[in-house]
Formats: C-alpha cells, sequence, structure tokens
C-alpha cells in the first residue's frame, strides 16, 4: 500500500472521496453541502432537539459512516489507540469554537472546498481567513505551543463513541417519535440513508488512511513545505468541480446558495477555524476521525462542537444566508446578527490567549 502514501496515491484518495460526496449531492445532499463537518453535525444536534431551528434537523448517517469507518479501520490496521488526559476543558472550548465560527461562514473548512468548486466567490475569501488563522496557529506551534500530552487508557474508553453514535443512529430510523426532523430547508434534503451510511463509511476510511485534514494540509506547506495533504484536498476540489460543471451547478458568483456576502466576517469566522483546529490538531473532520480511533480528547473536542452547534442557533450566533431579489422578497446580504459578530471576536481573543497559555506552558516545561 506504498502508493497510498505518496502524492498521486493521497491525490487517488481525494479523488474517491470527492466522488463520494457527488455521488450525495447527485441523490439529494444540498449541491454545494454535499459533505460538510459542521452541517452535518449541525443537523444532528437539531435532530436530538439541541437546537430549535426547523430547517436544519436531521439525523445524518454521514456521521455515524466517518465514525464507523475510521473506528474499524483503525483496529483492522492495528493504528487504534485509547488515549487522553490533555486539557480536555481547553478542547471542549476550542471545539465549541470551531463549530460556532463554522456556521457563521456557513460551513467548516470541506465545504468551503465544495463551495469553492461551484464558483462560490465567498468561499474563497473565506479561504483567506482560513489560512491565515492556519499561518498564525504555525507561529504559535513554532513558540512551542501544546495542550499537553495525552496518556494511555483503558481501551474501552474509546469505544464508547462508536458505541453512543450507532445506539443513537438506530434509534433515529427505528423510533422516529424521539428525533426532530426537518420539513423544507438544508434539514429536508438529504441522500438516502443507505448511500449516506456508505460514502460515511469510505470517507472515514479514508480519512484515517490517508490523514486527512485541511488545516493540517495548509499547516504542513508552511511548517515543512510539505505538500502531500494539500493533494488528497486538490483530488477532492477536482472531481467537484467537474461534478459542478457537468450538472450545471457551477456559478461564478459573489455567494452562492447557503452562503453569505458579508466579506469581513467570512474572512473573521473562517480565521478563526483555521486558527482552532491548528491548536487542537485537527479541523472538524480530523477531531471526529481521531476522536473515532481512540482519543478521548478529541472526543471532547466533538462533544464541544456539538454544544457549539447548538449555541449557534439557540443564542443567534449562526449567520443568515444571502438571498438575491424577488417578486416576494427584497435582497438580504445575509451573514451573522450582533451576536455572532461578538462571538467571533470573543472567539478570536480567546484563542489567542489560549495559545499564549499553551506556549508559555511549554516554556515552563522545559
Amino acid at each position: 500500500m506504498q502508493l497510498f502514501e505518496s502524492k498521486k496515491g493521497l491525490f487517488i484518495l481525494g479523488i474517491i472521496a470527492g466522488i463520494g460526496s457527488a455521488i450525495l449531492a447527485f441523490l439529494g445532499n444540498p449541491k454545494n453541502m454535499a459533505f460538510c463537518i459542521a452541517c452535518f453535525i449541525r443537523d444532528t444536534a437539531g435532530a436530538m432537539k439541541f437546537h430549535q431551528a426547523e430547517v436544519v434537523q436531521y439525523f445524518r448517517p454521514e456521521i455515524v459512516g466517518i465514525i464507523l469507518g475510521a473506528f474499524i479501520i483503525s483496529l483492522y490496521k492495528k493504528e487504534y489507540r485509547s488515549t487522553g488526559g490533555s486539557a480536555a476543558p481547553i478542547r471542549f472550548l476550542l471545539g465549541v469554537i470551531m463549530m460556532v465560527c463554522a456556521l457563521v461562514f456557513l460551513g467548516c473548512p470541506l465545504r468551503m472546498i465544495l463551495r469553492m468548486s461551484s464558483g462560490d466567490i465567498s468561499s474563497y475569501i473565506g479561504l483567506v481567513g482560513f489560512v491565515g488563522g492556519v499561518y498564525t496557529g504555525v507561529v504559535f506551534l513554532k513558540k512551542g505551543f501544546s495542550l499537553g500530552r495525552s496518556y494511555t487508557v483503558k481501551k474501552e474508553s474509546g469505544y464508547i463513541l462508536p458505541v453512543i453514535t450507532v445506539v443513537l443512529f438506530v434509534l433515529s430510523i427505528t423510533v422516529t417519535s424521539l428525533f426532530a426532523f426537518s420539513k423544507e430547508g438544508p434539514g429536508s434534503m438529504h441522500a438516502p440513508i443507505i448511500a449516506s451510511l456508505i460514502v460515511g463509511i469510505v470517507f472515514g476510511i479514508i480519512a484515517q488512511k490517508s490523514r486527512m485534514c485541511f488545516a493540517g494540509s495548509i499547516r504542513d506547506i508552511f511548517l515543512l513545505k510539505d505538500f502531500s495533504l494539500f493533494s488528497i484536498i486538490a483530488g477532492i476540489f477536482v472531481v467537484m468541480l467537474v461534478f459542478n460543471v457537468a450538472t450545471n451547478n457551477f456559478k461564478l458568483v459573489s455567494f452562492g446558495p447557503i452562503a453569505h456576502a458579508q466579506t469581513l466576517w467570512n474572512i473573521l469566522s473562517m480565521y478563526a477555524v483555521g486558527f482552532a483546529a491548528v491548536l487542537l490538531g485537527g479541523c472538524p473532520l480530523r477531531q471526529l476521525v481521531i476522536a473515532s480511533t481512540g482519543s478521548s480528547d478529541s472526543a471532547i473536542t466533538v462533544i464541544g462542537m456539538f454544544v457549539g452547534a447548538a449555541f449557534a442557533h439557540n443564542f443567534a450566533l449562526a449567520s443568515a444566508p444571502a438571498a438575491l431579489e424577488t417578486a416576494e422578497k427584497a435582497a438580504a446580504i445575509g451573514g451573522p446578527g450582533p451576536n455572532g459578530k461578538i462571538a467571533v471576536i470573543v472567539s478570536i481573543i480567546i484563542l489567542f490567549i489560549v495559545a499564549v497559555w499553551g506556549s508559555k506552558k511549554k516554556k515552563e516545561i522545559n
């Protein structure tokens, strides 16, 4: 399997992941949200009634698939390691921040790439902020930033997340009265359950095998001049670009569907997401995968992301999408309201505090 450790092999894995995303978009997922970790967690949190935003409530099988795929392949390849004990409260807080700011942008780094492949200019603006956030994180890594060492714990601790996820998923399709399901909006748009689950499993396997991470790919370029992880992202982008052109979904516009046109807040929100991802050691997708392979620290981060999704909608922090003028409604630029803007600024301040604290702590240990 040496092939899949090379740039060419990683690019192929990216193409396979991209094909999976395209399949889900073709089968019913929103086209520019074909595969978005932040959106899937938001929808799943809504399905479990963590928030009451009726248009984004659906228990996404893709999340279950990612967790199962990463968990199974880690056991098979003997890469499963049950660890914990590295600044869990800080990781929880960073998970909340990463999710809230992703929902201000209206998408995680993966969805940013998918939006870019459909011609959404606002996503390219978000990329500027994301790269800036990753670079800021790299600066602190060079200063010795660390959240502390993780320790080996009982292997059964790492089984909890996959087991709970499967139980909830089974309940969601057998006892539907326990969950909320959107009747309109993005939450009502989804591929068939089996297809979503299968693609999720494949995506989880690929993400674990390739160490796919959107923040990590840019971090490695800054730190090591290594473009290996970037090859995966390039593969996904190429496939989705072809898919969008072929299905007439590519439109070079200032903002696409379920996006907003507030440039400053697109930049600042993704800056915070990139910064938080580097401090945590991975983007939302990577955190989900690491949690699935035994890391209790990343599991705490994932819980933080679910709580962040609830906060974003319960306290009006998430952005509203922009809209073109119609016969019934006036045009709207969308974006965050006052609460969302304050949340982004406070999040960035907290990230700098955590980064400085983690750097000083490392120096004191040395």
